[in-house]
């Protein structure tokens, strides 16, 4: 999400057991498993008061108590962050890949009027950080007029393991347009840029996973803050298409409305879980107010590989690890 529509937020922590869904207050959460804990990088600072200038992470082994993990990144570790002269900087919407056994933050730089929105890349030896900037950006957007351009933001890194290419998505809100681009096994410099189309529905935030040969890219529909906000998805023989749309599987209830910006994770037991930003409020009028909420509910996959509708969930029915759901 675009830097100057989240200020308002706030990040909480639930650190007391028997947390349930939601997690804890946040926004655009990318997740990884590392080893068997859960780690999420929302947009956000750490520790319980909403900062636009650093990154944090959290951490939980059974999705019910949440570690703080820290600063990962601070604006101010961003050398080139200041050399657009625009006269206020944000950080949003964390991409986390793992390569060449080191960890690798990929973040949005805003803002993107009067100058275009860059993607920047960061490297560190653990999940925690500290990260160390790259010392250039990765991607530099193009101004949005007329609804034509490119928004560089909402970074994610897929590496595929079948033919060990490691695959940068990113765009969206205006222009709605999705780019690709093949990573150098450096994982911070760019080799080439993929053609692809933008798949139908497409707004922003795409998220790519394998499952049993079949890639999926799944990204959020609709404005951030409207019911229609939800989560879409298309399959492809490959990382790079060509897109089969499949429809929407994450969308408003009568409980939780903007369901969004996600992350699909394996779990070690096995079950596929997916990430996500909601608003905690019934049904009503646009635009949607409040603190969007991190939550964690199931995957089904049907016998022929598609992706049921997601069931949002609260409370005890939402998923656990360890032996535990």
């Amino acid at each position: 999400m675009r830097y100057r529509l989240l200020l308002a937020a706030t990040l909480a922590l639930a650190t007391a057991a028997g947390a349930r869904n939601p997690v804890f207050q946040g926004a655009d959460p990318q997740a990884i498993f590392v080893g068997k804990d859960l780690w999420i990088f929302p947009t956000g600072g750490p520790g319980g008061s909403w900062s636009a200038d650093r990154f944090g992470a959290f951490s939980s082994s059974d999705l019910d108590t949440w570690r703080p993990r820290g600063v990962l990144i601070r604006r101010d570790d961003i050398p080139w962050i200041k050399d657009d002269g625009a006269p206020e900087h944000f950080l949003w919407a964390p991409g986390v890949a793992t390569a060449n056994g080191k960890y690798y933050l990929y973040y949005s730089v805003g803002p993107q009027i009067p100058t275009p929105s860059r993607i920047g890349v960061a490297v560190a030896d653990r999940p925690e950080g500290p990260y160390r900037d790259s010392g250039k950006p990765l991607v530099t957007g193009e101004l949005v007029r007329d609804g034509k351009g490119f928004e560089a933001i909402d970074p994610m890194v897929f590496v595929d393991a079948r033919s060990g290419k490691r695959y940068l998505y990113a765009g969206g809100s205006a222009g709605a347009t999705l780019r690709v681009w093949e990573l150098a096994p450096d994982m911070v410099s760019i080799l080439r840029e993929v053609p692809v189309e933008t798949p139908p529905q497409f707004t922003e935030g795409a998220f790519m996973h394998e499952r049993a040969g079949t890639y999926y890219l799944s990204y959020s529909h609709g404005r951030w803050n409207g019911l229609d906000y939800s989560v879409h998805y298309a399959t492809a023989p490959s990382p790079i298409g060509p897109w089969r749309y499949r429809g929407a599987i994450l969308t408003s209830d009568a409980r939780h409305q903007g369901p969004g910006h996600h992350s699909f994770v394996r779990a070690p037991d096995g079950q596929w879980l997916i990430v996500y930003h909601r608003w905690e409020q019934p049904a009503g009028t646009a635009p949607l107010k409040g603190e969007r909420q991190v939550a964690i509910d199931r995957v089904s996959y049907a016998p022929d590989g598609t992706i049921r509708p997601i069931r949002m969930t609260d409370g005890a029915a939402a998923p656990r690890l360890g032996g535990r759901r």
